[in-house]
């Protein structure tokens, strides 16, 4: 069953729900000190709302490729669910080689029509483009703004970080063609040195790679790089390398406030700095030692 495209939110101020104009930051470790001259962002859910809702489609879209024919049990949905949170951030082609794994463990399927990773990516890529396709266009005609696709405070943080010469880029787990046509259509992409996203070869650009060519192109100690992403593959790498890490727990929904479940991923994941979303600009450029 495909989902329903969506072209809006949840209301961001509507339905009994009231969102304090300036959200709070969590400092969980204090950052390396260091002048930082590069900033790694990544895109979904961290600057872009477009594609909110993309575990709604892959979950059961995993849940129906493991089970065929049959019923789902508790184990299968809670192996998915856990995985789906563990990769969030990666590359889609690898959450596929885990669906993958997945069909041949459960052995709900027989051997014949187990897919393989592309083949589950094209599906999944299929029924995500439903909704994502709906925004763009919306964005396009202007029915949908860039602000309600985008997390709060997200376009002045990054015209900030800009404005004082640090250099920026986007690495994604999403296709590349589709990240560089979005940042466009989000009016973000000019602030970027580089906008980079899956190519579908795991061992040609992951992000653990991009921050290690970046560091050492460079000749970078790790506090010079700040990694930005929602997901806790950046943050993962982002610490293993010395960076400074903000963890970004966007509730993408309304794209403001937190999202508890990211917020205990991310803290887990080893993120100096969590913040729901950018609203709380000098706080947020405090914290990472950049003069507001």
């Amino acid at each position: 069953m495909t989902s329903t495209p969506s072209l809006s939110f949840k209301s961001r101020d509507r339905d009994g729900v009231t969102i304090p104009p300036s959200s709070p930051i969590e400092i969980l470790d204090a950052p390396p000190k260091g002048r930082i001259h590069h900033a790694l962002f990544d895109f979904d859910g961290t600057i872009s709302l477009l594609r909110e809702g993309w575990q709604d489609v892959m979950h059961p879209m995993m849940i129906e490729m493991v089970c065929g024919e049959s019923e789902p049990t508790a184990d299968i949905k809670r192996a998915v669910t856990e995985f789906i949170d563990d990769t969030t951030g990666t590359q889609t082609i690898v959450q596929m080689e885990g669906l993958a794994g997945f069909v041949r463990d459960f052995k709900r399927v027989p051997e014949s029509a187990i897919l393989d990773a592309p083949a589950y990516k094209t599906i999944y890529n299929d029924r995500l483009m439903e909704r994502v396709r709906v925004r763009r266009d919306a964005l396009e005609t202007g029915t949908l703004s860039i602000e309600d696709a985008t997390v709060r405070g997200v376009t002045a943080f990054i015209e900030s970080l800009a404005s004082r010469g640090i250099a920026l880029y986007i690495f994604s787990g999403t296709d590349h063609d589709d990240v560089r046509h979005e940042a466009e259509l989000l009016g973000v992409a000019k602030h970027f040195k580089a906008i980079t996203g899956s190519v579908g070869d795991y061992a040609v650009y992951n992000k653990e790679r991009v921050i290690k060519e970046l560091v050492v192109e460079h000749d970078l100690a790790g506090p010079e790089v700040l990694v930005l992403g929602d997901g806790p593959v950046e943050i993962r790498h982002g610490r293993a390398h010395g960076c400074v890490t903000v963890g970004v727990a966007s509730d993408e929904s309304t794209g403001r406030g937190w999202d508890v479940g990211k917020k205990a991923r991310l803290t887990k994941a080893g993120a100096h700095v969590l913040v729901p979303d950018f609203a709380n600009l000098p706080e947020l450029l405090n914290a990472i030692s950049i003069d507001a």
